[in-house]
């Protein structure tokens, strides 16, 4: 069987593609957390949202964008997105969009514990009011 690879300059071609669509708008992207099921699926709630330096990305080295600095979200569940005092929820999915809405990527979040997830927070059981932050966050071409 063979296998399909990308040679290096091809895989950071992808990634700075695709990391610079973050850029596209006209201020900073976002990394938007939800609660349930897929964006495509309609319906759910943001639960965060972070916003991206106004260079989203660094160039690519072998196939891997790193992010620059995030703003964290200090007030999560806002009562503007539908929450009340005291409410909590569970983050499962995440969308990274450009200042436009567009939606550049998405992916699954799962906690520290699980590991499976494209983004792991130290909890993904999140209250009114709560901070998300994320420290690191890599975008890897595929091989």
């Amino acid at each position: 069987m063979a296998t399909l690879e990308h040679p290096v300059d091809v895989r950071n071609l992808i990634a700075d593609t695709v990391v610079d669509r973050i850029d596209a708008g006209g201020s900073a992207g976002k990394l938007i957390f939800y609660d349930t099921g897929t964006v495509a699926a309609g319906g759910n709630a943001v639960i965060a949202e972070l916003t991206f330096s106004s260079t989203a990305f660094g160039a690519a080295n072998n196939g891997v964008a790193e992010a620059d600095t995030i703003t964290a979200d200090t007030n999560t569940l806002a009562p503007g997105n539908g929450w009340s005092s005291g409410d909590s929820s569970t983050v499962t999915y995440f969308e990274v969009q450009d200042s436009n809405g567009n939606t550049i990527f998405t992916g699954d979040v799962t906690d520290d514990d699980t590991g499976t997830g494209s983004i792991q927070l130290s909890s993904v059981n999140i209250g009114t009011g709560d901070t998300i932050s994320v420290s690191s966050l890599t975008y890897t071409a595929p091989n």
